[in-house]
């Protein structure tokens, strides 16, 4: 079994701030569904994905019941204004995964979850880490063993190409992709 924990604040955070430099449209979200479909098809086996909610000033419910309907376990959190609950949340799941026989893809470019991702890699469990490749914290490149993956390029969750600007591997280099 993999699980697959999402940061929806962390991903909803750069898609919007760092590549569109505004509020995601509806049609330019993650399409969620393919993210759990991803994780089973590249590490073979069933995947369940939990996404995690700052409910703290409601609950977004058509938001929950379309992930409910994709049959994501959904965590709304609360707390204080101060608090990270979100992350909180995550980092006890990352501990409480410690003594499960599961893998596991992390879906943050949280450099907060290091400590605790560090923790677990190791046979016979992979573990993963799926972000936009330029924005995910760069502690995550010295993790040996862990596996890195784009959301957009590798898990292919979006509709549309987003504008980014990324070093490309020369191996996957394509002129035509630049000359139209």
């Amino acid at each position: 079994m993999t699980w697959v924990l999402v940061d929806g604040e962390n991903i909803d955070a750069t898609l919007g701030t760092s590549i569109l430099n505004r509020r995601p449209q509806p049609d330019e979200r993650p399409r969620w569904d393919r993210l759990v479909a991803f994780a089973e098809r590249v590490w073979g086996q069933p995947a369940r994905g939990v996404f995690y909610l700052n409910a703290s000033t409601g609950i977004p419910m058509p938001f929950v019941q379309a992930l409910k309907a994709m049959e994501y376990v959904v965590v709304p959190l609360s707390g204080a204004p101060d608090e990270k609950v979100v992350d909180i949340a995550i980092q006890r799941t990352l501990r409480a995964l410690d003594g499960r026989a599961a893998d596991l893809m992390l879906v943050s470019h949280d450099g907060d979850f290091l400590p605790d991702i560090s923790s677990l890699i190791g046979p016979p469990r992979r573990v993963g880490v799926v972000a936009f490749a330029e924005f995910r914290n760069a502690g995550f490149n010295s993790l040996t063993g862990l596996e890195k993956f784009d959301l957009e390029y590798d898990a292919r969750v979006f509709d549309a190409p987003l504008s980014r600007v990324r070093v490309i591997p020369i191996d996957e280099f394509d002129p035509n992709t630049f000359l139209g």
